[in-house]
């Protein structure tokens, strides 16, 4: 009896300690190893493909599989130096809107001002005025190359250096008219030429994000394609997509698009409006930003070929919920649409907007980038977004960034892992996003 006893709990503990060690594995599991919990109720779609083609491409896609997608939007190039791929179906918001003393006698937007509520009993409680470089920038995070300059032609061999290390192939340019600027800053039309050179040296195309300037209209908007297609129609750095019908055409992003109601957009993206670019020299793939659930059919009267969602706040918006992405993927599919799921990696603007607090967005040390990343891989897109490279006033990049601690405060940094982390997640999944495309479109 004593030995039966002996046994039993001899096997009571080695059962004990496989439970203990099933459970400790399990806790080492990557986030890209599952779903984590910051995305509850996404189901991924599928196992990982290792496979490759000799050619470097994908394959068309069925009209059934993407509805305006069987694009040629992937192409994988080898250099001679080192092996390096970057695909053309991840997209990467940037921004040229920052200056610096050295270059622009000024600093601007580094000094942005704090955006006051828009409730004065609640703006009398929160900071007021505007920042000071370089010590004190309008970021939650400091950037490795400091408060720099758009203009300097380091920087921006910088930044296409460190697009091309993360595989994004296509560089989504925010974009407002020669001589327009956003409220906080000075015109930049004319440094998209060096933009364009830039990113050409490494082999990243560049397409226009049309924002919301004052006077937006369809005939200025006319006016604006006409103007981008002309200049930059015919360098080598010019993006086009090309549609299930065989048409390569380029492709804009237009932000805050519900701004301008569908009847004036009809007139500009539809065959019988009075603007209409279809058909024409100037046509092209317009995608409209959805924030809620009537732009859906807002964006579908007005004539656009797709929507995307932009933000990097989980919840913040109809269109940015993770949750809501596979019933807007369906509703695109359904109408002939693309859908184009935004990601990034963290959300915080209180540098910006200090009583925003509700909406940042933390990082996890990458989770939350990786978990937005397999959100939008589960409603298999024909092309992924991020938000962003370099929108350092909403916490959104993956730009380079470092420690940094001065009389202003602490700063948010990577840590525990190296300036380039944000960068490296990116082409990891890029890398997975392709591979699981192939399987799709077996």
């Amino acid at each position: 009896m004593t030995r039966m006893r002996r046994k039993a709990i001899v096997a009571l503990f080695l059962f004990t300690l496989f439970i203990f060690g099933t459970m400790m594995g399990l806790r080492t599991l990557k986030p890209s190893d599952g779903f984590s919990d910051l995305a509850p109720g996404m189901d991924f779609t599928g196992e990982r493909s290792d496979r490759k083609r000799p050619d470097g491409r994908d394959a068309l896609a069925s009209p059934g599989q993407f509805r305006s997608g069987g694009s040629d939007t992937k192409v994988v190039f080898t250099k001679s130096d080192r092996d390096s791929s970057i695909f053309y179906d991840v997209h990467i918001f940037y921004y040229l809107w920052y200056g610096s003393p050295s270059m622009d006698n000024q600093y601007i937007h580094w000094d942005h001002p704090l955006v006051p509520h828009w409730d004065p009993k609640i703006a009398a409680s929160h900071a007021q005025g505007r920042h000071t470089p370089p010590e004190d920038i309008a970021s939650s995070f400091y950037p490795e190359l400091g408060p720099y300059s758009s203009r300097d032609p380091k920087v921006l061999e910088s930044h296409m250096a460190q697009i091309e290390a993360a595989a994004s192939g296509v560089l989504v340019l925010s974009w407002y008219p020669p001589g327009v600027a956003d409220d906080h800053g000075e015109p930049t039309e004319d440094l998209v030429p060096a933009v364009m050179d830039a990113a050409q040296r490494h082999s990243i195309k560049v397409a226009f994000h049309i924002q919301p300037y004052k006077g937006r209209t369809d005939q200025s908007m006319h006016d604006n394609i006409k103007y981008i297609i002309d200049k930059y129609g015919n360098h080598g750095a010019f993006y086009r997509f090309r549609t299930t019908t065989g048409q390569v055409l380029p492709l804009f992003y237009v932000y805050d698009s519900y701004l301008t109601p569908p009847e004036s957009w009809t007139e500009l993206l539809t065959a019988k409006g009075s603007q209409s670019i279809r058909g024409t020299p100037y046509d092209g793939v317009f995608v409209a930003l959805v924030v809620e659930e009537r732009h859906k059919h807002d964006i579908l009267a007005s004539g656009f070929d797709g929507m995307y969602t932009y933000f990097a706040s989980n919840g913040f918006s109809f269109g940015s919920s993770h949750q809501n992405w596979k019933a807007i993927k369906e509703f695109c599919d359904a109408n002939n649409l693309l859908f184009i799921p935004s990601v990034g990696p963290g959300y915080v603007d209180t540098a910006v907007r200090p009583w925003n607090n509700h909406n940042t967005r933390n990082r996890v040390n990458g989770r939350y980038y990786e978990t937005s990343l397999q959100a939008a891989l589960s409603v298999r897109p024909e092309i992924v977004t991020i938000t962003s490279f370099n929108q350092w006033h909403e916490g959104t990049q993956i730009e380079r960034a470092v420690p940094k601690k001065t009389m202003a405060g602490l700063y948010l940094d990577y840590l525990p892992n190296q300036a380039d982390h944000y960068l490296q997640l990116t082409r990891q999944w890029a890398e997975t996003f392709n591979k699981e495309k192939d399987k799709w479109l077996m």
